[in-house]
């Protein structure tokens, strides 16, 4: 398969590439970044200004996009940057896969999406999600992960640091669903559910809410060493 992967410098997007590299049934990796990735024999890098992403790319065409594209308000300094990157560059660049003839789009989105939420953020999430749907991917598949654990951010995120650490501490305290959920995990879900889509659905989408995601990495090494 060939693998077109967005948000690739971010926790879940190097995630992605490297499980996706790695993996004997994918045999190219396209990521377009605005910096430069190491090499890799199947990776394709290609240098891109998400405000002004080049319309006529041969590499839009893939097996499947698979998109942890996104920021923070805080990182993005605005609410409308936040929208412009989580919202805007999403779906311009889904929309030309689209166009390209590529059938499945995978979107890490978050738990409590919805573009009625109270949450601006989460809005904006649902808001996607909404917009994907109406692209008519034959098939779309939405990950919505609580807090993520795993990795290490550029930024400094205190509030988020100490939630994590409170999930870990009362792991078994808290609802399954608001647990921490490693970065490993996430991308573990979503190349699976690519590797393994259906296009039969009723209306093409599949929801894997944060609990889904708990251990993915761990159920896929072993379902692989089962195969060996």
């Amino acid at each position: 398969m060939k693998l077109l992967i967005l948000g690739g410098t971010g926790l879940v997007g190097q995630q992605l590439i490297a499980q996706a590299l790695a993996h004997n049934d994918v045999t190219q990796v396209i990521a377009p970044t605005r910096t430069a990735l190491a090499p890799h024999p199947k990776l394709h890098n290609p240098i891109v200004d998400y405000a002004h992403l080049p319309q006529d790319a041969d590499w839009w065409q893939a097996d499947a996009v698979l998109c942890a594209l996104g920021t923070t308000i805080k990182i993005a300094g605005s609410k409308a940057a936040f929208s412009r990157i989580d919202h805007d560059y999403v779906i311009a660049a889904a929309s030309l896969a689209k166009a390209a003839g590529t059938r499945h789009f995978v979107y890490n989105s978050a738990l409590g999406a919805n573009a009625d939420a109270g949450s601006f953020y989460l809005q904006v999430k649902g808001q996607v999600e909404n917009d994907l749907r109406a692209l008519g991917f034959s098939a779309l598949t939405i990950v919505r992960p609580s807090l993520l654990s795993g990795g290490t951010r550029k930024d400094k995120r205190p509030a988020e640091a100490f939630a994590i650490f409170l999930s870990r501490l009362f792991g078994s305290l808290i609802p399954r669903r608001y647990r921490a959920v490693d970065v490993a995990d996430v991308a573990a879900a979503m190349l699976h559910a690519t590797m393994n889509a259906s296009f039969t659905a009723t209306d093409g989408v599949a929801i894997l809410e944060s609990d889904q995601l708990q251990g993915a990495l761990t159920r896929k090494t072993e379902k692989s060493r089962q195969v060996q």
